[in-house]
């Protein structure tokens, strides 16, 4: 099954300023959420970001902030952005049953909310390029129990192309320079 961008959204997890210091590959992530949030501002695709317990873990990285400058932004103390109360309204009220989902950890955050997520109703595409947690161990073993439950396991590019669906467009090379 494809992505499509009129059926999906974009969701990243907790990627902030005092939790990325210490994430496994958190620059390339960054960049790949940085990536992800651009193109959905380009093709209109929905973008919401969670930031956990924003007293404690300070609030998104600036570059997530300014690429995410149409996003929705919200807070929230459940690991899981299902179990917070008024995100599942939220996400529902998008229109769109298929959630992109990124962000740190891997195995706390993004697993508890792609479980959630899927339990909801939602189809849920985990892009493993734009996630990670302090230790590839947990990331890894995160990103193989997401498979296991469903949760189809995708790279930036995958969700790029999929949501350009063809090359010769407008849309495709206004995003060349996010592919290149």
């Amino acid at each position: 099954m494809l992505i499509s961008r009129e059926h999906s959204l974009l969701l990243i997890v907790d990627i902030q300023a005092k939790l990325a210091p210490a994430i496994f590959a958190a620059d390339s992530v960054t960049a790949n959420a940085v990536r992800l949030i651009s193109a959905s501002d380009q093709l209109a695709v929905p973008a919401f970001v969670s930031e956990q317990y924003v007293r404690g873990l300070g609030h998104s990285l600036e570059a997530i902030q300014e690429a995410g400058r149409h996003a929705r932004f919200f807070e929230k103390t459940h690991f899981s952005c299902a179990a917070e109360p008024g995100v599942l309204d939220l996400l529902r009220a998008a229109g769109r049953g298929q959630v992109i989902l990124s962000g740190t950890e891997t195995h706390v955050c993004v697993l508890q909310t792609a479980c959630g997520l899927l339990e909801a109703g939602f189809q849920v595409f985990l892009v493993a390029d734009a996630a990670s947690s302090r230790t590839p161990a947990n990331r890894d073993a995160a990103i193989e129990r997401l498979r296991a439950v469903g949760v189809h396991i995708v790279t930036t590019e995958m969700v790029l192309f999929e949501w350009l669906h063809k090359a010769g467009t407008d849309e495709f090379r206004s995003l060349l320079p996010l592919i290149k």
